[in-house]
C-alpha cells in the first residue's frame, strides 16, 4: 500500500504502533498533545483525535480528560505477543517450504 492509500489517520496509527514496537514508547509514556501531534503530521485535530480513537479501540493508549493520552500496560505487551506470532508463522511456513523443496530435489536425484 503505498503513502498516497493510507489515511492520514492511519499514518499516526502506524507510527504509534510503530514507536511502541521498537520500544522508543514505553508504558506509562504520556503522548504528545492533539495539538503538538497535529503540527507534526501536519493534519487537522480532529483527524488526531480518530487516530486517537483507533488507538485506544485497540488498546495501546488510554486518556484521562485533562491530562492527555498515555501508553497502557499492555501495549508492549501486546507488540511483542503479536511479533512473537508472526515469527512463528513464518519459521513453520520456512519449515513447509524446505520440506517441499527437499522433496523436489530428491525427486530429481531418483
Amino acid at each position: 500500500m503505498s503513502n498516497e492509500a493510507v489515511q492520514p489517520y492511519q499514518r499516526i496509527v502506524q507510527d504509534v504502533r510503530d514507536k511502541i514496537r521498537s520500544g522508543g514508547w514505553t508504558a506509562g509514556r504520556k503522548l504528545p498533545s492533539t495539538r503538538e501531534l497535529a503540527e507534526e503530521y501536519g493534519v487537522a485535530a480532529g483527524t488526531v483525535q480518530r487516530a486517537l480513537t483507533e488507538l485506544r479501540a485497540a488498546g495501546l493508549i488510554y486518556s484521562h480528560q485533562g491530562l492527555g493520552s498515555f501508553i497502557t500496560d499492555t501495549a508492549t505487551e501486546t507488540s511483542n505477543d503479536s511479533t512473537a506470532r508472526a515469527l512463528k508463522a513464518l519459521e513453520e511456513q520456512v519449515a513447509d517450504l524446505a520440506a517441499r523443496l527437499e522433496k523436489i530435489e530428491k525427486g530429481r536425484n531418483d
